[in-house]
Protein backbone atom coordinates (compact mmCIF):
# COMPACT_ATOMS: atom_id res chain seq x y z
CA UNK A 1 0.00 0.00 0.00
CA UNK A 2 1.42 3.47 -0.87
CA UNK A 3 2.47 5.58 2.10
CA UNK A 4 0.00 8.35 2.91
CA UNK A 5 1.72 9.54 6.08
CA UNK A 6 -0.97 7.89 8.22
CA UNK A 7 -0.59 4.64 10.06
CA UNK A 8 -3.62 2.38 9.39
CA UNK A 9 -4.92 3.00 12.91
CA UNK A 10 -4.56 6.80 12.78
CA UNK A 11 -6.10 6.86 9.29
CA UNK A 12 -9.29 5.25 10.63
CA UNK A 13 -9.46 7.89 13.36
CA UNK A 14 -9.00 10.72 10.86
CA UNK A 15 -11.79 9.37 8.67
CA UNK A 16 -14.22 9.01 11.58
CA UNK A 17 -13.47 12.58 12.72
CA UNK A 18 -14.16 13.99 9.25
CA UNK A 19 -17.50 12.16 9.11
CA UNK A 20 -18.84 14.62 11.72
CA UNK A 21 -18.30 17.62 9.47
CA UNK A 22 -21.08 19.22 7.51
CA UNK A 23 -20.78 21.22 4.31
CA UNK A 24 -21.82 24.83 4.84
CA UNK A 25 -22.74 27.12 1.97
CA UNK A 26 -21.99 30.84 1.97
CA UNK A 27 -25.31 32.65 1.53
CA UNK A 28 -25.69 35.61 -0.78
CA UNK A 29 -28.81 37.72 -0.71
CA UNK A 30 -30.38 40.83 -2.12
CA UNK A 31 -30.69 43.62 0.42
CA UNK A 32 -34.23 44.94 0.77
CA UNK A 33 -34.55 48.59 1.72
CA UNK A 34 -37.57 50.56 3.02
CA UNK A 35 -37.96 52.55 -0.23
CA UNK A 36 -38.02 49.45 -2.49
CA UNK A 37 -41.80 49.00 -2.23
CA UNK A 38 -42.41 52.63 -3.23
CA UNK A 39 -40.05 52.32 -6.22
CA UNK A 40 -41.87 49.19 -7.44
CA UNK A 41 -45.22 50.88 -7.02
CA UNK A 42 -44.03 53.94 -8.99
CA UNK A 43 -42.87 51.63 -11.81
CA UNK A 44 -46.26 49.89 -11.97
CA UNK A 45 -48.11 53.22 -12.04
CA UNK A 46 -45.75 54.50 -14.75
CA UNK A 47 -46.36 51.36 -16.85
CA UNK A 48 -50.14 51.53 -16.39
CA UNK A 49 -50.24 55.22 -17.34
CA UNK A 50 -48.06 54.56 -20.39
CA UNK A 51 -50.31 51.70 -21.53
CA UNK A 52 -53.38 53.93 -21.18
CA UNK A 53 -51.81 56.47 -23.58
CA UNK A 54 -50.00 54.12 -26.00
CA UNK A 55 -51.51 50.61 -26.38
CA UNK A 56 -48.19 48.94 -27.31
CA UNK A 57 -46.28 50.79 -24.57
CA UNK A 58 -45.11 47.48 -23.06
CA UNK A 59 -43.22 46.76 -26.29
CA UNK A 60 -41.12 49.89 -25.75
CA UNK A 61 -39.80 48.85 -22.32
CA UNK A 62 -36.29 47.44 -22.11
CA UNK A 63 -35.26 45.46 -18.99
CA UNK A 64 -31.51 45.17 -18.50
CA UNK A 65 -29.01 43.83 -16.00
CA UNK A 66 -25.37 42.86 -15.81
CA UNK A 67 -23.44 40.12 -14.05
CA UNK A 68 -19.76 39.80 -13.22
CA UNK A 69 -17.85 36.52 -13.48
CA UNK A 70 -14.54 36.64 -11.62
CA UNK A 71 -11.65 34.89 -13.35
CA UNK A 72 -9.68 34.28 -10.13
CA UNK A 73 -12.09 31.68 -8.79
CA UNK A 74 -14.08 34.10 -6.60
CA UNK A 75 -16.22 32.14 -4.17
CA UNK A 76 -19.95 32.05 -4.72
CA UNK A 77 -22.70 30.01 -3.11
CA UNK A 78 -22.89 27.58 -6.03
CA UNK A 79 -19.35 26.20 -5.89
CA UNK A 80 -18.16 26.68 -2.29
CA UNK A 81 -18.51 24.19 0.55
CA UNK A 82 -16.89 24.78 3.93
CA UNK A 83 -16.54 21.58 5.94
CA UNK A 84 -17.01 22.15 9.66
CA UNK A 85 -18.88 20.76 12.68
CA UNK A 86 -20.65 24.09 13.18
CA UNK A 87 -21.51 27.01 10.93
CA UNK A 88 -18.21 28.91 10.77
CA UNK A 89 -19.82 32.29 9.89
CA UNK A 90 -17.08 32.71 7.30
CA UNK A 91 -16.03 36.05 5.87
CA UNK A 92 -14.28 35.60 2.51
CA UNK A 93 -11.78 38.28 1.48
CA UNK A 94 -11.22 38.97 -2.21
CA UNK A 95 -8.64 41.07 -4.08
CA UNK A 96 -9.51 44.73 -4.61
CA UNK A 97 -9.49 44.60 -8.43
CA UNK A 98 -9.76 40.98 -9.63
CA UNK A 99 -9.96 40.19 -13.34
CA UNK A 100 -13.53 39.59 -14.37
CA UNK A 101 -15.82 39.16 -17.33
CA UNK A 102 -18.89 41.39 -17.30
CA UNK A 103 -21.98 40.37 -19.24
CA UNK A 104 -24.76 42.88 -19.92
CA UNK A 105 -28.10 41.67 -21.19
CA UNK A 106 -31.35 43.41 -22.09
CA UNK A 107 -34.75 41.89 -22.73
CA UNK A 108 -37.46 43.64 -24.70
CA UNK A 109 -40.32 42.85 -27.06
CA UNK A 110 -38.04 42.54 -30.11
CA UNK A 111 -35.61 40.10 -28.50
CA UNK A 112 -32.47 39.92 -26.40
CA UNK A 113 -29.42 42.18 -26.54
CA UNK A 114 -26.16 40.76 -25.15
CA UNK A 115 -22.77 42.37 -24.62
CA UNK A 116 -19.60 40.93 -23.05
CA UNK A 117 -16.83 43.12 -21.62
Amino acid sequence: MPSSGFEPRSYGTAVSVTNHYTGWVALLGLAIHPNDHQARRRFVEWAQNGTAVVPDFHKRILFSDEAHFWLNGYVNKQNCRIWSEANPQVYVETPLHPEKLTVWCALWASGILLQKR
